[in-house]
């Protein structure tokens, strides 16, 4: 039989943590449940997880450097964060941090699920990402198998999202790229936070090509990107 997806559930509020890990677990996952921060690296360290879902307002360690840790040891493992805290800034820092997407407080169980679904599905390699495949980008190259980005001597670890959102570029290179098609396919929605996670992450790809002048990732205001190679 088929294992089942394994999650990372994060939440120091019992009653809301039996919620979520029952609902989940009825979904089709195994979910370890950790009402700390520091239990959660330990977790962490201990299994291999196909997606992560921290609150912030953790004890002993909070959501924002569990995230940092995470991300030290693992940068493809998505990351969801559940919370209450809607600041914008909070947001911007969690996309920074390397988080993949952020659900506030309250929401649908069924808006959960969907988000889940999405991320687990990405783990997977399907017919949209090829394994095994390299992939030429100027002077850099792009391993679909290994998220790795590799410029002669060096290479960059990618995100799992940072991987499927350049691989998406590169397979139209030179060609304009909608925005709501990229949020659709990658973040499964395409709302104003959805938007500026995705500019977050466009901004860390200039920033690993940035040693190709040749290679520019440019920006059609409002309407998508355009990955030019010389």
């Amino acid at each position: 039989m088929k294992n089942r997806p394994k999650l990372l559930l994060v939440e120091d509020d019992p009653s809301l943590g039996f919620v979520l890990k029952d609902n989940l677990e009825q979904g089709g996952y195994e979910v370890v449940h950790a009402t700390n921060g520091l239990d959660a690296q330990q977790f962490f360290k201990a299994n291999t997880f196909d997606l992560c879902l921290l609150d912030i307002m953790l004890p002993k360690v909070d959501g924002f450097t569990l995230a940092k840790s995470i991300r030290a040891t693992n940068s493809s493992v998505p990351i969801l964060f559940i919370t209450a805290r809607s600041l914008q800034e909070d947001k911007l820092k969690g996309f920074s941090i390397g988080a993949d997407d952020y659900i506030t407080k309250p929401f649908s169980m069924e808006e959960l699920l969907f988000r889940v679904a999405v991320f687990v599905k990405r783990t997977t390699p399907t017919e949209e990402r090829p394994t095994s495949q390299q992939l030429g980008i100027g002077e850099y190259t792009l391993d679909t198998d290994t998220l790795r980005l590799r410029f002669k001597d060096g290479e960059t670890k990618l995100t799992r999202r940072e991987n499927d959102l350049l691989f998406m570029l590169v397979s139209r290179k030179n060609q304009l790229v909608k925005r709501d098609e990229i949020l659709l396919q990658l973040w499964g929605d395409d709302d104003y936070f959805a938007g500026r996670s995705l500019d977050v992450f466009v901004s860390r790809l200039r920033k690993y090509l940035r040693h190709d002048p040749n290679v520019q990732i440019e920006n059609h205001h409002s309407v998508g990107f355009q990955l030019r190679v010389k």
